[in-house]
């Protein structure tokens, strides 16, 4: 039986190009009829918004269609593909990991037995030129995708191919958000893990499952449900699947936490070598 980890990857393994490179380049295209002062940025983000609000959940994903049909509406003449687009920004420094353990722990976790998929939000044919450019697909053994899946995290059937019929198993889901990740991997019963790259100084001395029992957590929890726009009040309890069961800074951490709570041994640790780092 197959052992999965699956992965975020915006946020969590890499950055695409979406808001540096994207977004400024089709509010070039629509300047030139709407003029400088119009947000194309905020106008998508609310149509995407509107349309998850709506359960149009795959469609509120496809960019292409949304950012078409706004400049239609507008008036802006031509056409353009954001597909297109990414493969022309999929490089770096465009696109780039988002630290340097990415590739050696993803590598260290296949070397411990496990398969790697990803899971993302993001349409194949955005995700999966980027992940090619950053020497991330020879690295990953499945990349679900809503367009492939006809579904969205945190939808648990967004996991159903790795595990149907019994063929695998999802030992943990990573990922850097509280209302896609940790409620995924909650829904699929599942470990949560919580990636976070800024943790104060006082969780960093912790293990990756103390810092999810320790009480300072929740400071980070509650900063990082205001970048999800979550409305939340400041005496109201966290929801509980929000909650991480162990929290990691790096890939390093995740591949330390994994072992110690399989009892697996690193074949480079078996055979006297370093592990990968």
């Amino acid at each position: 039986m197959k052992r999965w980890i699956t992965f975020d990857l915006d946020g969590t393994l890499m950055q695409n190009p979406f808001a540096g490179w994207i977004f400024p380049e089709l509010e070039r295209l629509a300047a030139e009829t709407l003029g400088e002062g119009d947000t194309v940025r905020g106008s998508l983000m609310a149509e995407h918004e509107r349309m998850l609000a709506a359960k149009e959940t795959v469609a509120a994903y496809d960019w292409d269609a949304i950012a078409s049909r706004l400049f239609r509406s507008w008036g802006v003449p031509g056409s353009f593909s954001i597909e297109e687009m990414v493969g022309r920004h999929a490089g770096a420094p465009k696109s780039y990991l988002l630290d340097d353990t990415v590739l050696p722990g993803l590598d260290r976790l296949r070397t411990l037995g496990y398969c790697l998929a990803a899971v993302t939000n993001g349409y194949y044919k955005y995700q999966y030129p980027v992940m090619a450019a950053l020497g991330l697909t020879e690295r990953f053994d499945a990349v679900i995708t809503p367009d492939r899946a006809g579904c969205a995290k945190p939808d648990a059937a967004m996991g159903a191919s790795l595990i149907s019929g019994g063929r695998g198993v999802i030992a943990a889901h990573v990922g850097d958000r509280l209302d896609h990740d940790m409620v995924f991997a909650h829904a699929i019963g599942t470990q949560p893990i919580l990636i976070s790259r800024r943790l104060p100084d006082a969780l960093r001395t912790l293990t990756p499952a103390e810092r999810a029992d320790s009480p300072l957590l929740e400071a980070v929890l509650r900063r990082q449900a205001e970048v999800e726009h979550a409305r939340l009040a400041a005496d109201a309890p966290l929801p509980t699947e929000w909650l991480p069961a162990a929290v990691v800074a790096d890939l390093h951490e995740l591949a330390d936490a994994l072992q110690a709570k399989s009892g697996a041994v690193d074949p480079a640790d078996a055979a006297g070598r370093e592990p990968q780092r």
